[in-house]
């Protein structure tokens, strides 16, 4: 299932799950909702958002240093968005590496009319989920006027729509990955993701500054996969491990009887 295929059946059940919406989904909403990979393109660091303590601040503020978790939401949404921060909470939780020293979160809200109170809300909301006091110099959650929204959701492929009727914004779920420098580097797509894919991918983008001897063997051996957002084992990478392995391995038994002669 490609991409697309993938952020058309979550808004799908976006819908579907709302009791609010009646009949199928207006096919010509769901036509201008989706991803779009734009991997290796770096973000405007430029734009200018507010935090959640209502501070002006720019994008670029927290790139530099460490990789960034992107996501998109809006912060009264009454399912997905909160589905997808859960999701990523859950993952996060799962892992050893600490927001505001390995990696930074950002949630961007893609609707204009929210404001920071909301997203000061959210974030009392996640640190509480995510359980790890002292780390709240590392979520960020941003709100914005229309032209910055606009000009980092089309950067980054993030593609919504306003549904009048209902009141409420279709839209895709999922995740990025950035470098430190701002360029995209991974997708990850749904409400739920694998923490060993997520650490490899923060692993990938920190240029491999973070992580273990054991994440650099995992990074030889998996492969990520863009129409899954998934990474999956690379079988030559495994042969060569086990053929290394092998090799060594008669190497100290030749010696070890060498010795014993």
């Amino acid at each position: 299932m490609t991409p697309f295929r993938i952020a058309a059946a979550l808004v799908c059940v976006a819908f579907i799950c709302d009791a609010s919406f009646a009949g199928s989904p207006p096919s010509a909403i769901l036509n201008e909702v989706g991803i779009d990979q734009k991997l290796n393109q770096t973000v405007p660091l430029e734009l200018s958002f507010r935090n959640e303590s209502g501070t002006p601040v720019q994008l670029g503020n927290y790139f530099g240093t460490k990789p960034v978790i992107l996501v998109f939401v809006y912060y009264e949404c009454p399912m997905l968005c909160t589905l997808t921060l859960n999701g990523l909470v859950r993952s996060l939780r799962a892992m050893t590496f600490n927001a505001g020293q390995d990696f930074d979160v950002i949630a961007v809200s893609f609707d204009p009319h929210e404001s920071w109170k909301l997203a000061a809300q959210k974030k009392l909301t996640y640190m509480d989920e995510y359980r790890r006091p002292g780390t709240e110099s590392g979520w960020h959650f941003l709100t914005g006027d229309t032209s910055s929204i606009e000009q980092l959701t089309r950067a980054a492929g993030f593609r919504y729509k306003y549904d009048p009727r209902v009141e409420q914004w279709a839209h895709a779920t999922g995740i990025l990955v950035l470098t430190p420098e701002g360029r995209i580097s991974r997708y990850f797509y749904g409400v739920e993701y694998s923490a060993r894919d997520l650490r490899l991918s923060l692993v990938e983008a920190s240029n491999r500054r973070i992580g273990s001897l054991t994440d650099q063997v995992l990074l030889y051996c998996y492969q990520y996969d863009p129409e899954t957002g998934k990474y999956g084992i690379t079988i030559m990478a495994v042969l060569r491990i086990a053929g290394i392995i092998t090799v060594l391995a008669l190497g100290g038994f030749i010696v070890r009887m060498s010795l014993q002669s």
